[in-house]
């Protein structure tokens, strides 16, 4: 029976989430499997990738051959490595605890790479979040300033308003005044 180790997707639309499982080569992608291996979730920054390395190395040594994307990911978590130097065991070309610190040296190296790319990732995030502060306060002060210089010239209007409005009533109080001087001169008259 050929075995495969692969990716069996699960999630929901959009958001994929997968396990890594050792299944037979003539299972459908999401159908039965022989072992679930690990999971591996690609919708975060940097992809979360969980894995039973000793079940893995067991699978290799058993003949299971990896799909392009699940070889991939087994690179990139040790799995692969933990492998070759266990074939250097067998051999005798190194003893098992040299192989051993190798393998750990490697972790603590790729350890290290990660931590710097989740730390980049988040200065990133913080400068990007000031620059957006800083966008917007600016919008912020110009708005202000063009709010500032309209209302200026509407007080200089209304004052200019309220200064024609008391002439205009002004003249209509001295003409409605030479009009009652009439009127009174006329009931004087009578």
């Amino acid at each position: 029976m050929p075995v495969k180790i692969r990716l069996q997707r699960h999630g929901k639309k959009g958001k994929p989430f997968y396990w890594i499982v050792a299944a037979d080569s003539r299972a459908k992608r999401d159908g039965k499997y022989l072992e679930k291996i690990g999971v591996y979730n690609p919708n975060v920054n940097p992809a979360h990738i969980d894995i039973d390395v000793d079940g893995a190395v067991q699978w290799l040594q058993n003949g299971a051959q990896p799909t392009d994307t699940a070889r991939a990911i087994l690179s990139y978590k040790g799995v692969l490595l933990k492998h070759h130097l266990a074939g250097g065991v067998r051999k005798g070309a190194l003893t098992e605890e040299q192989a051993e610190e190798k393998f750990n040296a490697w972790l603590e190296e790729k350890a290290k790479a990660v931590d710097a790319k989740k730390d980049k990732l988040s200065d990133a995030k913080e400068k990007a979040k000031e620059e957006a502060l800083a966008a917007e306060k600016a919008v912020n002060e110009a708005r202000i300033a063009e709010s500032a210089e309209a209302e200026a010239p509407a007080e200089e209007e209304t004052t200019t308003e309220e200064a024609t409005e008391e002439t205009a009533t002004a003249e209509a109080t001295e003409e409605a005044a030479p009009e009652e001087k009439k009127e009174a001169a006329a009931k004087e008259e009578e």
